[in-house]
């Protein structure tokens, strides 16, 4: 048993009567699939509460727990849906060019059976909600003293939910999608497309597409590609395939299409110990396997990328059983190479 396993098992109070009270409340949750992570937050709460933390301190911990729980539950029912986080500026006016990409980017995803996620605000926010419509929406928006009005589309849906912390939000954001797509915008659209950015080069995240939208003549991010390529690329602050983590479109129709091809072939991955599962939707052949193998062998530590049964572990995602599989000892530090890895597979 690893250090991590033996702490895991022994995570306790270390008062008996605590401890047994924790494990009598465990039992009367009824989720026996997740017995010792119920058993191991209300530990936790335990621990808070021995430790007298300051009020301020359990504030903070207490809205982060209830503001993810909720969020949970409102995302639970749609969690076999694909979803797409679109960013862009409140104070886009209704006129303006860009306004209309988006609520056609609304659209065309929404006719693919996607849906939207925004900040339920104003400006790009409201553009591609209108887009996509009440049903296919979400919205995460922001407790502001200006600004982040909710926008008629959803408000007092079901699906909008309201946040204190924005790193609670964003955290919501980055877990509930399987794409980001970009609109011009303010220093929020950058915090929020920056987190996408750095968590995928740091595999904190699966690999996802990140796109940014302009229109036709706009050169809000080609000037942006340009200082990163200037002052990041060229100084060796960022790789070569970081600096291809986002593409750059001019076209709502494209930028949905660069998110639908990105899950033409491939469907998820996982980390199972020191082998990265890759999930298909159909098999690939022989021959593609072949190639993958040789384009991309650099980021393979032994052996080399083949075909699988779904593994022991991943018996705790049935509704994934009968996908096919490749699996490989991913070196665990080429992200940028691996979400290339992924274009090509889709490719075959």
């Amino acid at each position: 048993m690893s250090q991590t396993d033996k702490t895991k098992r022994n995570y306790s109070v270390g008062i008996r009567p605590i401890d047994r009270t924790i494990a009598r409340l465990t039992r009367m949750t009824g989720d026996v699939r997740n017995h010792d992570l119920v058993s191991q937050l209300m530990t936790t709460v335990a621990k808070i509460g021995r430790e007298k933390l300051s009020r301020g301190d359990l504030k903070v911990i207490n809205t982060t727990l209830k503001e993810l729980r909720y969020t949970f539950k409102v995302f639970k029912p749609y969690r076999t849906i694909r979803k797409v986080a679109v960013f862009g500026s409140a104070r886009t006016k209704e006129s303006a060019e860009i306004y209309k990409s988006a609520q056609d980017f609304g659209r065309h995803m929404v006719q693919n059976d996607w849906m939207i996620i925004t900040g339920g605000s104003s400006g790009i926010m409201r553009a591609a909600q209108e887009g996509a419509g009440r049903t296919r929406s979400f919205g995460l928006n922001i407790l502001l003293p200006f600004e982040q009005n909710v926008n008629p589309t959803i408000e007092g849906d079901k699906k909008l939910i309201h946040f204190k912390y924005f790193f609670t939000r964003k955290l919501a954001f980055i877990k509930e999608s399987d794409a980001t797509v970009l609109y011009p915008g303010g220093f929020g659209t950058h915090d929020e497309g920056m987190e996408s950015l750095t968590l995928s080069q740091t595999g904190k995240n699966n690999p996802r597409p990140i796109v940014l939208v302009d229109t036709p003549r706009g050169n809000y991010w080609a000037a942006w590609f340009r200082f990163v390529e200037q002052y990041l690329l060229n100084k060796k602050l960022i790789d070569p395939d970081d600096y291809l983590l986002p593409t750059l479109v001019r076209d709502p129709k494209e930028a949905c299409q660069i998110v639908l091809d990105f899950y033409r072939t491939y469907h998820s991955l996982r980390y199972v110990g020191n082998q990265t599962v890759i999930r298909l939707k159909h098999e690939i052949s022989n021959d593609h396997l072949k190639r993958l193998n040789r384009y991309f062998s650099s980021i393979v530590t032994g052996g080399k990328v083949e075909k699988t049964n779904p593994l022991p572990v991943e018996s705790d995602e049935p509704e994934l059983h009968n996908l096919p599989r490749l699996k490989m000892n991913f070196d665990r530090k080429s992200y940028g190479k691996l979400k290339r890895f992924i274009v090509y597979l889709n490719e075959g």
